[in-house]
């Protein structure tokens, strides 16, 4: 099926009908629609998959995918048109351009955390370059990857634009074909099976991982605006199902106590005295994933570190926002991404320490900084490698178009949003124009003692051996 699905793929880009600028606009177009059209079924989906309060699905992943297709459909024509470049010295006189051209047909390989808005918005990057795409939804959000299969052909070209459901030996399957482009979102396991596939048939691939998300709380706050900050980026962020959901806190020893006792207050009033009760909590994706932070937190060395929450539901698959101090760095929950509602929060002598303590783990995906110290923001800034980085707030960067997206080292390679994504499934050809003037005979053999010395002048940006070169010296024999 695999095989079959590509080949016909193949046939609607060879015959340039993803090309042009009202098919990729009539496409984005019918995207708008379906999430217009759709939004009760999208929210029940995404209500089915992960219990996601209706507010938290609207305005995390309907509103972002509908304003992702409006900034797409206000910017494909400008973006499509070729980028006059400057000529150099040594090609005079030409013209000198980019032009953006489609890679071809490219797979979508999506997550289930946020399973609407990180299947559809590399898709409308794919098809605002003029590829034709295939998605891949999650099988762990089965509800939202059912939803894609049935609403994606009555909106879109299904000639040009299908999806694919299934579990590992289907998206095996798909791996096995040749791909223009890849775009994986997930995690490192898995990351390292696509890229191998990928390498076959030499593809490019866009890794869109996770990995641990620091936030380093200076004293010098406003800490009640700074924990309400963190609590929706975490909590409020698919209870920690998030790959830029904050995953530790950096604190000092003496800061600490005043920052864990605000977080309970904020938290308390955020989510009531049950947060298991709440119904702006999402549940955990599955149980294999409960069982999996729940034994995170009953670690001897780590159930002793609680300091809030820590309460569990299996059968709710429900786990309560848990805040724990000082965990020892070698436990499983301080080595690998959380991916949950747990929060550890580490202590420092000085919080300049804190960034040493960041760049000692995986480069991630977004690093976070609270503090008024505008010196403190400047190393911050200069010194943290990371996929992308907020001062003074959490997640929010992710909703600004006009920055890149994507993670950097173990947390991913490439970024899409807004124009990025168009350039994310874009090659950018170059092109130069000439005419038949200009003929420098400087270029040609055999090389004289005089013809090697205006040859070096115009490329070292000599006008004299310009001007030498345009006249045609030295003379040729004809």
């Amino acid at each position: 099926m695999a095989e079959e699905v590509v080949r016909e793929l193949r046939a609607s880009f060879a015959a340039g009908r993803t090309r042009p600028a009202e098919w990729r606009a009539a496409q984005l177009k019918g995207l708008i629609r379906m999430i217009e059209e759709k939004e009760a079924d999208i929210t029940a989906a995404l209500h089915d998959d992960l219990s996601k309060p209706s507010m938290e699905s609207y305005l995390h992943e309907i509103s972002l995918a509908k304003s992702s297709c409006k900034f797409a459909l206000d910017g494909i024509k400008k973006w499509m048109k070729p980028e006059k470049v400057p000529a150099a010295i040594t090609t005079f006189p030409s013209s000198a351009q980019i032009v953006s051209e489609p890679l071809g047909v490219v797979l979508v390989i999506s997550a289930w955390n946020y399973p609407f808005l990180l299947s559809i918005d590399p898709v409308i990057g794919a098809i605002a370059a003029g590829n034709a795409v295939v998605l891949k939804p999650s099988e762990i959000a089965p509800a939202t990857s059912t939803l894609f299969a049935k609403l994606l052909p009555e909106y879109v070209d299904n000639t040009c634009i299908k999806v694919v459901e299934g579990g590992v030996p289907e998206t095996t399957a798909l791996l096995e074909q040749r791909w223009d482009k890849i775009f994986y979102t997930g995690n490192g396991t898995v990351a390292r099976i696509v890229l191998a596939a990928a390498a076959k048939h030499l593809t490019p691939v866009a890794l869109e991982l996770g990995g641990k998300c620091p936030v380093i709380v200076d004293s010098n706050v406003d800490l009640h605006v700074a924990v309400k900050r963190i609590a929706v980026g975490k909590w409020g962020c698919n209870n920690g199902q998030a790959c830029i959901a904050p995953d530790y806190i950096i604190t000092t020893k003496a800061f600490a106590p005043e920052l864990v006792d605000s977080l309970k207050r904020v938290l308390e009033r955020f989510y009531g005295k049950d947060p298991l009760e709440s119904a702006d909590l999402s549940r955990i994706v599955n149980s294999k994933h409960f069982q999996r932070l729940a034994a995170l937190i009953e670690e001897k060395e780590v159930a002793d570190k609680i300091v809030y929450g820590g309460q569990t539901d299996e059968k709710k698959l429900k786990i309560a926002p848990t805040l724990l101090l000082d965990v020892p760095q070698d436990t499983a929950l301080m080595t690998g991404e959380i991916f949950g509602p747990l929060l550890p929060i580490v202590t420092v002598e000085k919080i300049e320490d804190s960034i040493d303590l960041v760049n000692s783990k995986s480069k991630p995906l977004a690093a976070y900084l609270f503090s008024r110290n505008k010196k403190l923001q400047q190393d911050f800034v200069a010194n943290v490698p990371a996929g992308g980085m907020l001062v003074n707030d959490t997640a929010l960067h992710l909703a600004n178009p006009y920055l890149p997206f994507g993670g950097v080292g173990d947390s991913g390679m490439g970024s899409y949003h807004g124009k990025f994504s168009f350039d994310c499934f874009s090659h950018k050809k170059a092109v130069l124009i000439r005419g038949f003037g200009g003929e420098a005979t400087a270029r040609y053999p055999p090389y004289t003692a005089e013809k090697q010395k205006i040859l070096r002048g115009l490329i070292n940006g000599s006008f004299i051996a310009l001007i030498l070169a345009l006249l045609g010296f030295p003379r040729e024999k004809r």
